[in-house]
């Protein structure tokens, strides 16, 4: 695996893969999941637990640079996530999950009611067959954590504020959950002392 670069060089590093995505991302999302590029190993890109990105520990600062990335991460089967370009693939090392859910609409009302997210990368996204919701209890907290699938294998963590949201609209006769786009998303019972999730 390629050593971390650092100083001077590593800038103009991430600079390169910048304008490389820039060039590859012309309108909306470009087709990551037909590209075949080299693998390049791993230079220093995080996304911390709070949804923050980093380069070589210290946080990239510009929205719109992280927005640029965003669009252009992958998970593979592998269960790694990469920042893909037609030439290269790099790793991203990711805490939890790649993006935030940090907004969300209600439109109508069961069992017609459709949930809109907005992610930290301000992705809108309509909960339903195609992006769909579950619901993971933390093994070690007992935390009840909501995940949005954004797009290829990609999801959003949902935000301690959306969830209580969320758990206000939850169906209360058995089976309990989440109704969105025709679908029910079960909630698992996580027992008396389950908290809510970060985020």
């Amino acid at each position: 695996m390629p050593e971390k670069n650092s100083g001077n060089h590593a800038g103009s590093r991430l600079g390169g893969l910048a304008e490389m995505v820039k060039q590859s991302a012309a309108t909306g999302h470009p087709p990551v999941e037909s590209w075949n590029p080299p693998y390049c190993g791993d230079i220093g890109l995080a996304i911390l637990a709070d949804g923050t990105w980093t380069y070589l520990g210290s946080p990239i600062a510009r929205p719109a640079l992280v927005k640029l990335f965003a669009s252009v991460l992958r998970k593979d089967a592998d269960g790694k996530t990469y920042l893909v370009t037609p030439e290269e693939k790099v790793d991203v090392a990711v805490a939890d999950a790649p993006f935030l859910a940090v907004e969300m609409e209600v439109l109508g009302s069961p069992p017609h009611q459709e949930l809109v997210f907005r992610t930290n990368v301000d992705d809108v996204v309509t909960c339903g067959p195609e992006h769909p919701l579950r619901f993971a209890v933390d093994d070690r907290t007992g935390a009840i954590k909501p995940y949005l699938r954004v797009r290829g294998r990609l999801d959003a963590l949902i935000t301690r504020a959306l969830t209580h949201q969320l758990l206000d609209l939850a169906v209360t006769t058995e089976p309990v959950g989440v109704r969105s786009g025709g679908l029910l998303f079960l909630i698992p019972d996580a027992g008396p002392s389950a908290e809510l999730g970060r985020g």
